[in-house]
């Protein structure tokens, strides 16, 4: 390390440190960015997002997580589930002095964690990965039961819907979703940008389920929901196929894009 050293009055004189000898003034924890992967029945939380006074998915993790490292933790998630949504594969990353191996730090969070949420793995990650910034797309999944009962092992995670459904039209409606447009008509909020890239949007009727998947590059609030009612509608011939591209273009919110109760939607999976 080359240093210049000058003296008034004096000419300028250049010297070699070694930078051994040079000592950083505080001696800082280096931080690790670590990343979770959560699956958890949403039923009696009010969404991922901390509430005052409510209890949420962000809010139970961090508690635990600053109980196991003794240091507040703020954990970014790769999205804001809504209250009632649950996940089987949600994301959410954090930066901390974790001196616990991956394993460890696995085995403490679910020794102490609700038993409605497990992380599911542990992994310490590049300082650049980011739960939201860095995920390519994102995996709903949404389930109704058609069947005449719903087994008590079923209702938390299903919407029953056991009224008669016109299954080809809506199976064809879902496949009109896929497309890069504004979804601001299927959403709940005013947004600068509200285009999305849908990739895939299927309906697959597995007999007394009907089981919509959707993968985009992002969602707006209420964005699966809001199709899935709107598909509903179109089950009960209150709408037509037709009628999906002109409400694309009308741009907000009307009585034919209702939103569908929470319980029934799932985040699978997080691309990246």
């Amino acid at each position: 390390m080359t240093v210049v050293l000058k003296t008034p009055g004096e000419p300028e004189k250049i010297e070699n440190i070694d930078e051994n000898l040079i000592q950083p003034p505080l001696d800082l924890p280096l931080l690790e960015n670590i990343k979770l992967t959560i699956s958890y029945d949403g039923t009696d939380y009010h969404g991922w997002q901390k509430q005052p006074g409510l209890p949420t998915i962000q809010e139970t993790l961090e508690e635990a997580l600053m109980r196991i490292l003794g240091e507040k933790i703020h954990l970014q998630a790769a999205g804001r589930t809504d209250a009632g949504v649950h996940a089987l594969g949600q994301v959410a990353n954090f930066r901390a002095n974790c001196r616990l191996s991956e394993a460890e730090l696995l085995r403490a969070l679910n020794a102490i964690l609700p038993c409605d949420i497990r992380i599911m793995n542990v992994e310490k990650v590049n300082s650049r990965f980011h739960a939201r910034k860095s995920a390519r797309s994102k995996i709903y999944r949404y389930r109704i039961k058609i069947s005449p009962i719903v087994s008590p092992f079923d209702y938390r995670y299903v919407l029953h819907f056991p009224y008669p459904l016109d299954i080809p039209a809506m199976e064809e409606a879902a496949r009109r979703f896929e497309r890069e447009d504004d979804f601001s008509t299927f959403s709940s909020g005013d947004y600068p940008n509200p285009v999305r890239k849908v990739i895939y949007s299927r309906l697959e009727n597995t007999g007394d389920e009907l089981v919509y998947t959707v993968e985009a590059n992002g969602f707006l609030r209420y964005m699966v929901r809001t199709i899935v009612g709107t598909l509903l509608m179109v089950g009960r011939g209150r709408l037509r196929l037709e009628d999906i591209d002109n409400l694309f273009l009308q741009k907000e919110r009307n009585l034919l894009t209702p939103t569908a109760p929470a319980r029934g939607l799932c985040l699978v999976r997080v691309n990246y």
